[in-house]
């Protein structure tokens, strides 16, 4: 008799999992019900997500996390110059003009308040106003105007990021950090520029990989292996120096490579650069290609793009990287350009992970692209606020649940917090509050993707932030049980 009672008990909790042999609800389904109960309410669902570990922010750029009040206060101390009709600043005394005057001055004028105001929105979101220009152009803009702070704060920086990540119960960062630069003359090699230019025409990858192949070959010989260490060395400095990572927090870095430029041939030795330092280095653990998308040089040479990553995959296969692709939408581009671009990614480039990924419903075959990045499991990195802000593209214009029908891995991120003006509590908020269906048990999954689709390459750094993010979201779930029990 009790041992057929035993078995009904365990039969009970694999029908009823929500059951506890004591017959009290579990954690897990209290705060399954307890989240749905609270979707509409944005202040509990604050308190909820700011209280919930939250894994990895894997998309995540390291000057645009930076809040502007900080910048500000680098640029006060450093006393630096500023154009009061442009706000454009200066480390070094410019050229006489009345409109200039140094931060100094400013305070001792009493202008210092107004100011920082303006400065503030001038390098973020801050009290933006659909009239003042476009939302994108006003986004993108910013990282030039406070460029120079930037470049300043790089230290106080990371120890804000990481400081505010671990207020916010946010385990791990993966930051894209600095760029990727090849740091060559490359003038007697611009004849190859041409090249480029016929052979995208032509789309001819077989003939541009032997190309790349001799470029290559040419780098080598001008040294561009003792460049790509020396960059190396100076995310492993910093990082050392400043004990990034401790006992809850850990913090690893992306090389990245901007796409804007005119020159394609810096593109591509910018391309090695990236692949071979992260090659090299644990702390620099992928690569990201990034800059607006839909910027004439960006979509003049997309296919080229593609081609020099895929050629670094096979020159490089150990390195992974992510792409910022899809980040389009209808009116942005031409229609014929929202067709292509998440799909050639994938499938030509090879990414591991999708930034943005927004066009996804204008994408040619689009459900054989959703079943390649499920059965390949190519995360989609999913940016709701910066998705909304830049793109105007919310709530069932968002691609996310057809990610999420499609069973492609998904993490939520938060692109440019600082700019933004948001953080990674916020983009969980909105990802309750707007899409309802989305599980409580499908939200925890997100974040355990975070650490599962890392870049990460040490396995046993990865297997510690999995067992310790699982063991934290226990003890949220029975903490917070007991508290509402309490109330």
């Amino acid at each position: 008799m009790l041992k057929s009672t035993f078995i009904w008990l365990f039969l009970a909790l694999i029908v009823l999992p929500g059951v506890t042999l004591s017959g009290q609800v579990s954690a897990e389904k209290y705060i399954s019900d307890y989240l749905n109960s609270i979707r509409d309410n944005r202040a509990l669902l604050t308190a909820f997500f700011q209280q919930m570990p939250k894994g990895g922010d894997l998309h995540n750029h390291f000057s645009g996390s930076i809040y502007a009040e900080s910048y500000f206060d680098y640029a006060l101390k450093s006393d630096f110059w500023v154009n009061l009709k442009t706000l454009a600043l200066y480390d070094k005394a410019p050229a006489p003009n009345e409109d200039i005057k140094r931060f100094s001055e400013v305070k001792a004028a009493g202008g210092l308040d107004a100011l920082r105001y303006q400065l503030l929105r001038f390098w973020s979101i801050k009290d933006y106003f659909e009239g003042d220009e476009a939302s994108d152009k006003h986004f993108f803009d910013a990282f030039d105007k406070f460029d120079l702070p930037s470049k300043g704060l790089v230290r106080e920086g990371l120890l804000e990021l990481k400081q505010r990540a671990k207020a916010e119960n946010v385990q791990y960062l993966e930051v894209m950090y600095r760029s990727a630069k090849h740091g060559l003359d490359l003038s007697d090699l611009k004849a190859y520029a041409t090249v480029f230019d016929s052979l995208q025409r032509q789309k001819n990858s077989v003939a541009l990989s032997r190309v790349l192949d001799t470029l290559y070959a040419q780098f080598l010989k001008k040294g561009i292996e003792a460049k790509v260490l020396d960059y190396a060395q100076g995310f492993e400095k910093v990082h050392r120096e400043l004990m990034l990572d401790d006992s809850t927090f850990t913090m690893r870095f992306q090389s990245f490579v901007i796409r804007v430029l005119e020159d394609q041939l810096a593109v591509f030795g910018n391309s090695v650069a990236a692949f071979m330092s992260a090659e090299r280095s644990n702390l620099i653990v992928g690569v990201n290609l990034v800059a607006p998308e839909d910027n004439a040089n960006s979509m003049r040479n997309y296919w080229l793009h593609m081609q020099f990553f895929k050629w670094c995959k096979k020159q490089f296969p150990t390195v992974k990287f992510s792409m910022h692709a899809g980040e389009l939408t209808l009116g942005l581009v031409k229609p014929e350009e929202l067709n292509w671009h998440i799909n050639a990614a994938v499938r030509e480039a090879g990414a591991h992970r999708i930034g943005h990924g927004v066009d996804l419903a204008y994408e040619n075959k689009v459900y054989d692209l959703l079943k390649l990045m499920q059965t390949q499991q190519v995360a989609i990195e999913i940016n709701l606020t910066s998705n909304d802000y830049i793109l105007k593209v919310k709530d069932d214009r968002h691609p996310i649940t057809m990610y999420r029908s499609a069973k492609v891995p998904i993490v939520i991120s938060t692109d440019d917090a600082g700019i933004l003006r948001s953080n990674l509590t916020e983009q969980f908020v909105l990802l309750a509050n707007r899409y309802k269906n989305i599980s409580y048990a499908e939200i925890k999954q997100y974040i355990l993707n975070s650490i599962k689709f890392s870049f990460i390459e040490e396995e046993k750094v990865k297997l510690k932030l999995t067992h310790n993010l699982q063991q934290q979201l226990a003890k949220f779930e029975q903490q917070l049980q007991l508290s509402l029990v309490k109330k």
